[in-house]
Formats: structure tokens, sequence, C-alpha cells
């Protein structure tokens, strides 16, 4: 689907730098770029020196003002980013210069190119799948090595690879329960009972680990968010200190020192980790300090996991109950030695740093962080997860309906809401308001 118009754009980061790339896309960027670099042709695949001449926009021919001096590099179609004609002009990272060049083009028959235009219309062009295209967002905003890799595996179609051997699955399903039934009247079976429920359930069995290995990789990419909640003067501000080897939250000994929401990142086996330290929960607070309670409490709502923190009074630690979370007594290094210690609570020192590694491995294990020596997961998005399971609901459905011996209609339809559901990961049956608001808001890849 090759657009007439040819677009441009800046292709890197606002501000000023080094290297700027100017980008042209469409089917006049050869010769608009020629123009401004006043060659007759640029040859594919090679870098030329050159400089970059401001255009006339009445007579629409170079002014004899240079620009710039840079490079300038073609990618004939269709072996380019976008699948056409592609042109790259690398000035110096000034937004004066990069405006200048784009003004330039535009005066030769380009236009501004959209907000991720350039990335819309490779995916249109079948040169990258809509995961894929994501991924290349999420390799740039990735906070840590495992997100990156996590990322850079999406974007090879590790993921895509994977949705697409299950949407043949389905595919083949659908192909029997059709010929089922187009050709009802015909002495030929095409599929029986059992092997139709054999194939449903690989193919939910292979769905339930990729949503598992997804899930991991969704929040590699997201990070996930671990709050220290407890009453006032167990230690919470001083374990945050501890655990991120500086002095971000003030330590008194007054209790209630700690009014709001203190944040810090961290990073756990590659993943990235926000810690929070929150205010003392006690019912005697103030009314500045029942803000920060309730901040507190919103902080614990929305936490990926929960680390209730202790002193060394024994009176607490015998009153423990189960929870979801961790539980941390902190001021062990007060604790004697005949002081007994209770199995799945992790005992450490925030001044003395003493069991910040077991306290680390604890979170690691209770979110199910993988280490830097396992498999790294391929990158996913919420909506990738939620297709997963719309997936894995239809064909539960078409299931059921098969036990009940339902209509053949009625389950093909099911797997036709699943293939429906994971073509929407790759983009082959996604929305067009869908692919809109990808494009625009994430802005990908330019």
């Amino acid at each position: 689907m090759l657009s007439s118009e040819t677009i441009a754009a800046v292709a890197t980061a606002s501000g000023s730098g080094g290297v700027a790339i100017v980008r042209l896309s469409g089917p006049d960027a050869a010769t608009i770029a020629a123009q401004i670099c006043a060659r007759e042709k640029l040859t594919p695949r090679h870098a030329h020196y050159v400089q970059f001449y401001k255009i006339d926009p009445q007579t629409e021919v170079t002014t004899g003002l240079v620009i710039d001096m840079g490079l300038a590099l073609y990618f004939k179609a269709p072996s380019s980013f976008t699948g056409e004609d592609v042109v790259e002009l690398h000035a110096h990272g000034n937004a004066i210069v990069c405006e200048q060049i784009i003004a330039s083009a535009c005066v030769l028959g380009a236009r501004r190119a959209r907000a991720g235009e350039f990335s819309e219309r490779a995916f249109l062009n079948g040169k990258l799948q809509l995961n894929q295209l994501e991924a290349i967002a999420d390799l740039i905003s990735s906070n840590s090595e495992q997100a990156a890799r996590s990322a850079a595996l999406s974007m090879q179609g590790v993921f895509s690879d994977e949705v697409n051997a299950l949407l043949q699955k389905l595919i083949y399903v659908r192909t029997l329960l059709e010929a089922a039934l187009d050709f009802s009247d015909e002495d030929i079976e095409f599929a029986d009972h059992d092997r139709i429920e054999k194939e449903l359930r690989y193919t939910l069995e292979r769905l339930a680990e990729i949503y598992k290995v997804a899930a991991e990789g969704a929040r590699m990419q997201r990070g996930v968010t671990v709050v220290l909640s407890g009453a006032p003067n167990v230690g919470k501000s001083s374990l945050l200190n501890a655990l991120c080897a500086e002095q971000r939250a003030i330590v008194t000994p007054i209790a209630g020192t700690t009014r709001d929401l203190i944040s810090v990142d961290l990073n756990i086996n590659g993943v990235p980790v926000t810690l929070v330290d929150t205010a003392g929960i006690r019912s005697d607070a103030g009314e500045i300090e029942r803000e920060g309670i309730a901040r507190a409490e919103t902080a614990c709502a929305q936490a990926d996991l929960i680390l209730q923190v202790l002193d060394n009074n024994p009176t607490d630690i015998d009153q423990l109950s189960d929870s979801d979370g961790i539980v941390v007594v902190n001021k062990a290094d007060l604790l004697s030695e005949q002081a007994s210690r209770l199995a799945g609570v992790v005992y450490v020192s925030a001044t003395e740093r003493t069991g910040l590694d077991q306290l680390r491995s604890a979170i690691a294990k209770r979110l199910d962080i993988s280490s830097d020596d396992q498999q790294t997961p391929f990158a996913a998005r919420q909506r990738h997860l939620d297709a997963l399971q719309q997936a894995q609901t239809a064909i539960e459905r078409a299931m059921a309906q098969l036990a009940q011996a339902e209509l053949p209609e009625l389950i093909a339809e099911e797997l036709r809401l699943a293939q429906q559901s994971l073509g929407e990961i790759t983009g082959e049956f996604t929305p067009d308001d869908l692919l809109d608001y990808i494009f625009r808001e994430f802005c990908i890849g330019k």
C-alpha cells in the first residue's frame, strides 16, 4: 500500500546534539533530497558527504545558501524501513537546522509527517507487524538491560512467531469445521470430535504458556511497585535508604517524620522496581499526618507487592498474621541470640546493612522475577495480554460447546472470535481506531 505522498520529519530525539536525522519517505524522497543536496541523484545505500541548501519558496530552486553539511543516505524501495523510497539526511543536531531542511523539503512537494507516520507506513506496507513496531518504542524507553533484551526479542519477531503459530492452528481447526458445514450432504468425514478437542486443548495449553511469558515481559517493561508499610518508627525510611544505598528519605527518632510518599528506582534481576516509602500508620495521627496515611493506603492498594515492616518488638512479632506481602522485621541486630526467628519472615538491619540480599531475593521470588541467567521473555503490553485472555475465553467456550454437542456453526464462530483477538496483537485484524491510537499516541519510532 504505497502512498502517493512524500513525508518528512526529524527521526531523532529533540534537543541539541552531535547529529540529527531528517527522514523523507515516499515516491519523491530521492528527487527532493537530491535537490536539497544540489546533486543530480543519490546512489542507493551509499553515504554521500554533501551540503544542504535552502530552497527558495517562490522559485523552488536552491538559493545558494548552505544550511549545513552532513551525510545523505538513500534506501530504495522496498529495501527500507517503510518499504518506500527513504532518504536520511544526517545534519548537526540543532533544531533550527533541521527545521530549515524540512521547510525546504516541503517547498519541493513533501509534507510534514504525522506523529508515528513512518512506522504506520512500515506496518501498512508489511515491513513489520504491529507488536514489532511497539517493541521498537519499548526498546527506546527501556530502563534496564533485561527490558532492552526483552524488547529486542519482540522486535525480532519472537512474539509474532508464537502468535502466528496459534493463528495457524485456529485456522486449521476452523477449516475442518467449515468444510464439514459446507459439505454436510457429502459422505465425507472431515474431522471427528476427538480430533478437534485434541487440537483445541493443545492450543489452550500453548496459549497459557505464551500468556505467562508475555505477562513477565510486560512486567519487565513497565516495572513493578513495592510499597513499604508499617507503624511509625519501625525503620521504613532507613530501609529505603539502605536498599537504594543513598540518603533519600529523612530519618529522625520523631514518630511521623515521613508525611508524603517517597519513591526510589531500584533494579532487581534486571527488572525496574519502584520502591515507595509511606507515612507510618497509627490511630492518633494529626491532620497532616492523616493525609499522609491516606496516601499510604492508596499506594498499598495500587502496589504489586507490600513489605509489611515491623521492628524487633517481640509483641509485634508474635502478632504476625498471614499476609499477601512480605513481612520484614527491621532492627534485627538488636535481637538477642536466643530470640526465635519465624519461617517466612525476612530479618534485616537497615543500619547494619544486613539481610538486604535476602530481602531482594524474597522480593524477586514473590514477584516471580527471572534471574539474569534465565531465558529473557519477549516484550508485551497490556493490550497484548488482554487479547490473549480474550482468545483463551473464546476457545474455552468453543470447547464447552463441543462437549455439549452444540452446532458446528457456534463452535466455528467462537474460534473466529479467538482468531480475531490474536490477530489484533500482530495487526492482522486490528480496528482502524486502534491503529490510529497506537501510531498517534505512542509515536512509534517516528
